[in-house]
């Protein structure tokens, strides 16, 4: 793996981290974000401070949340993390994929995709 892919790895991983782990959107932004910042999640206006706005809202609305990462997939200037968030502890989860662009050092660009896991599915296989 090049050293820029493991760099943009690194920096989608710290911004996943504070914004979810550590519950500090505005660390995320203001550590590893660039003045524009494209929003593809329709929830979620565009630009740093519709980021902050919305995880922090998230985080007081759900106090119990927590992530786990799966995986992490990076090529070019595009890194995925695949993870299972759980609401509270009750919540059986939901996978989700979070796709960020790297432009520079900066995440500049943002798409995520989220499946609640069932509680029967057609095979045996999970969903990670």
């Amino acid at each position: 793996m090049s050293e820029k892919i493991q760099f943009n790895k690194e920096i989608a991983l710290d911004f996943h981290r504070r914004a979810f782990v550590e519950k500090d959107p505005a660390s995320a932004i203001s550590a590893h974000v660039s003045s524009v910042y494209t929003q593809h999640n329709p929830q979620v206006a565009d630009g740093p401070e519709g980021f902050v706005s919305f995880v922090e809202g998230f985080h007081q609305h759900f106090p119990d949340f927590k992530i786990e990462i799966k995986r992490t997939i990076a090529e070019g200037d595009l890194v995925a993390i695949h993870f299972c968030a759980y609401l509270d502890n009750e919540d059986r989860g939901t996978a989700g994929v979070d796709i960020f662009r790297i432009e520079r050092g900066k995440v500049v660009e943002h798409w995520d995709i989220l499946q609640p896991i069932p509680e029967q599915a057609a095979n045996s296989n999970g969903m990670f």
